[in-house]
């Protein structure tokens, strides 16, 4: 394929705003039934008490952290699909779904080697004793799922691509239910605690990958796998994967140092996440959409698509998270009531929301940005800027609003604020000023030596 900027035709490059919605919707509800079972784990590990619900964020936030650089590497698959079925290449799309998933199992492996030495030092992290104990035990269980969870979000990267957003979201949505009902059985009915909001989770999981394998009869076929589709993974993931890994540090920093503030703030900040999901979630559900739109139009040789896609996403992704920031400011403390009775808590989570009805446009705006310049290979700008806002602003203020001026969970959140700020700045910088072309024409270089043949969407 050529590197230039015009090339073949694309069905929806009339109508990037209706395909946008079309594969954002399935993803959208996939990613919330996410939050919901997340929420309902919250909900349920609330009426074990604050110790419990700490214990519970902080190993949460602890597992993700041990599985983002996988699943930030996984997301270099969605890219290439998305440019494999730009180029019109069935083959590609074969052997890069081969490539994902043999990085899928072994980094799935080492996950769980990894999870339980690190869930021993979860204790010392904490505010209390309990605390503590809690997410270690969290974390040593939650961690066991880490083969599935790799497994399919990397069949989940693949099929997305594919633009078939709708097959991973009935699987979610399965997921979710069995996860309701397994909480309430395990934590209360066999009476497990916090290792049974653990199980659940794994549980769920299991069922989430079993109705994809179910729906998507061709989901392990594979072919053509060579040395340069793992390489190509890597090139275009590992830059994701490590963005993630150094943005989930400065988050996770940000978790431990409220977490050792007060066994309180912690649980606001947990409480408040979940809330803030709804209104992240579709945003970055219509992003991964930004980002397989952006892929195709490389692939096709059609860059002037792409800024064109990234400013639809970014209209839409303003008016939904323009809604939740009303939400969030006029309702937030009848909000954080349905999580707990206590007074001083709710009050927390009120101020938190607050803030964060402040960032919730930005947060979009970073979003779409940064998916959009993915999905055309430009990958390491986004890492680097991403990494140095995270780094520079939100521990910091946590350490300087929150310890020194007595703020809290609250100043760690006013730091996460202005790094979305200044993320969402350089993001559209590079976007619109076009220093993604260069990725972009390596990109397509990547697949010059394949025939082109039609990309079917069951492949």
């Amino acid at each position: 394929m050529s590197g230039q900027s015009e090339g073949r035709d694309l069905s929806w490059q009339q109508r990037p705003t209706a395909e946008l919605l079309r594969l954002a919707w399935p993803t959208a509800v996939s990613m919330l039934s996410y939050s919901t079972m997340t929420l309902v784990d919250t909900l349920f590990v609330g009426r074990l008490g604050p110790a419990a619900l700490a214990g519970v964020g902080l190993g949460g936030v602890s597992t993700w952290a041990l599985l983002c650089f996988s699943i930030g590497l996984l997301r270099g698959a969605k890219v290439m699909v998305a440019q494999a079925v730009g180029a019109g290449s069935d083959d590609e799309v074969h052997a890069v779904k081969a490539a994902m998933l043999v990085y899928a199992l072994l980094l799935g492996a080492l996950t769980v080697a990894l999870a339980q030495p690190a869930a021993g030092l979860l204790p010392a992290l904490s505010a209390s004793t309990a605390a503590g104990h809690a997410a270690a035990e969290y974390l040593a269980l939650r961690s066991v799922g880490a083969p599935v969870i790799l497994l399919f979000w990397g069949l989940r990267e693949v099929r997305q691509g594919l633009g078939d957003t709708r097959t991973p979201m009935l699987a979610s949505v399965c997921a979710n239910v069995a996860n309701a009902g397994l909480d309430y059985l395990l934590i209360f009915g066999l009476d497990l605690g916090v290792a049974g909001a653990a199980l659940a989770s794994v549980l769920a999981a299991v069922v989430e990958l079993v109705v994809l394998l179910a729906l998507w009869r061709g989901a392990l076929q594979t072919r053509g796998l060579r040395p340069r589709h793992l390489a190509g993974l890597w090139w275009l993931g590992w830059p994701s994967g490590l963005e993630l890994v150094v943005e989930m540090g400065s988050f996770t920093a940000l978790s431990v140092m409220i977490a050792r503030h007060s066994e309180l703030h912690m649980a606001a900040h947990q409480v408040a996440l979940q809330l803030v999901h709804f209104s992240f979630l579709p945003a970055f559900a219509l992003a991964d959409a930004v980002c397989v739109l952006a892929g195709q139009a490389v692939g096709a040789g059609r860059d002037p698509l792409v800024r064109r896609v990234a400013r639809s996403g970014l209209v839409a992704g303003a008016i939904y998270t323009g809604a939740c920031s009303l939400l969030f400011a006029l309702g937030g403390q009848l909000l954080a009531r349905a999580f707990s009775d206590s007074a001083p808590l709710a009050l927390v989570v009120a101020r938190l929301l607050l803030v964060a009805s402040v960032f919730q446009v930005f947060d979009a705006a970073a979003t779409v940005a940064r998916s959009a310049l993915r999905g055309t290979g430009d990958v390491r700008f986004p890492a680097v800027a991403g990494t140095l806002s995270a780094w520079l602003l939100t521990p910091p203020s946590m350490w300087l609003l929150g310890y020194r001026l007595g703020l809290g969970a609250v100043g760690g959140w006013l730091g996460l604020c202005a790094e979305l700020v200044l993320a969402a700045a350089l993001f559209w910088w590079r976007l619109e000023r076009g220093g993604w072309r260069g990725a972009a024409a390596r990109a397509r270089s990547l697949g010059a030596e394949l025939p082109s043949a039609p990309v079917v969407e069951g492949a």
